[in-house]
């Protein structure tokens, strides 16, 4: 295995090894990419503030989501195409992700189905669900999702409708990719991803082909996709998913203070603040500069999580020291799958944990429960939402 000190490493390998349409997919935003670019560059403007001469010893990164135990407040997001970066991607990932100590979230638009993911892991994962149109394939998808064990539901919010992503129209994104003579050229140079497609059966939306009404094969997945995302979600359509699922419902894509409140009225058990990684409303604020405000608003009531940025250990202790109980990543671990697979996952898991124990340590800490607004020097206006700096 290459030395890896961080997950740029890891993108580089990553960025060579997959093929373009997938590595295009994972690494970009929508329209102009402004929102994606911030949700990084924001992290940088936050200082840690250095303490010294402390008891540096017994740390931990331990705590919990939603009442699960985890090894450091980190969950793999949910990421659809998984097992296109790598063959059995969801499974490689969930199964790195359950040996680590974190929780793993399966997208609706996954490759390798619930069942899938169940039959090759022994601790619940989270399902995400997207809601759609077809609402029997709704309320079977949730039925699969108890029937597998799944811990949490991760109801996302934000992609009613799908924002235009540049890259993926121009390469023609697609499960399995279509055989197009750039595709093609491309591929050809992808020889470690294509051995490992070779050796699996599952290339298409494992939840979605031969699960919903008249979709039995990839000519009839695209036509459905298509139509299927539900602009007419609501707030009384969330409350009914609730009821409809019974168990813990984390609300994700929650950007503005007042949907976090109602967030918090239809009874979430947890909210995670997140722009879709940058892909849905380009020009939106990034995740981080808009923690703050959501926290004032609702933080001492309902657990809230940020997804959206975050690409070390750093980056973790900055939204826990404003208030996080967890983050997400996403992109920082598929870097790590398309790199290295399942060994490859684990490395960006243990990268992050390094940067999240040392940097801790450094600020004068022990535990991650006691990080604070005291651990960061921000400028001025940075907590304000209605301040650009």
């Amino acid at each position: 295995m290459p030395v890896i000190t961080c997950i740029e490493d890891l993108r580089r390998i990553y960025a060579r090894r997959a093929p373009r349409m997938f590595y295009d997919y994972a690494e970009s935003g929508s329209w102009t990419e402004q929102t994606f670019r911030e949700n990084t560059t924001d992290f940088s403007k936050l200082r840690m503030r250095q303490r010294v001469a402390v008891d540096m010893t017994n740390r931990s990164t331990r705590s919990t989501m939603i009442g699960e135990e985890v090894a450091m407040p980190v969950a793999l997001a949910p990421v659809g195409l998984t097992g296109m970066q790598h063959a059995d991607g969801e499974i490689l990932a969930a199964r790195a992700a359950e040996r680590f100590g974190v929780p793993f979230t399966l997208s609706t638009m996954s490759i390798c189905s619930i069942e899938d993911v169940a039959a090759h892991t022994t601790k619940p994962f989270w399902f995400q669900l997207y809601v759609m149109k077809d609402e029997d394939f709704v309320r079977r998808i949730i039925g699969r999702a108890k029937a597998a064990g799944c811990s949490a539901l991760v109801l996302t919010l934000d992609l009613q409708i799908l924002g235009q992503r540049h890259k993926d129209l121009k390469n023609g994104l697609s499960a399995p990719p279509k055989l197009t003579l750039p595709t093609m050229i491309n591929l050809a140079t992808k020889w470690r991803w294509g051995m490992g497609m070779l050796g699996t059966k599952r290339r298409f939306f494992g939840n979605i082909v031969g699960h919903a009404t008249g979709v039995g094969d990839t000519s009839s997945l695209a036509s459905w996709t298509a139509e299927q995302f539900d602009p007419q979600l609501d707030w009384g359509k969330v409350e009914k998913l609730r009821d409809l699922w019974g168990g813990k419902l984390i609300l994700k894509g929650i950007l503005d203070a007042e949907d976090a409140k109602m967030a918090l009225r239809v009874g979430a058990d947890a909210i995670v603040v997140s722009n879709h990684g940058g892909r849905q409303l380009d020009g939106a604020m990034s995740a981080i500069r808009m923690l703050p405000s959501i926290m004032e608003a609702v933080g001492d009531k309902v657990e809230v999580h940020l997804d959206s940025g975050i690409r070390s250990g750093q980056d973790v202790l900055k939204a826990l020291s404003l208030g996080a109980r967890g983050t997400y990543i996403g992109r920082a671990y598929i870097y790590g799958l398309g790199a290295m697979g399942e060994a490859g996952v684990t490395r960006a898991l243990e990268v992050i944990h390094r940067e999240l124990d040392v940097s801790m340590a450094l600020c004068g800490e022990r535990d991650v429960h006691n990080l604070g607004r005291h651990n960061l020097i921000m400028p001025q206006g940075y907590d304000d939402p209605t301040t650009v700096i």
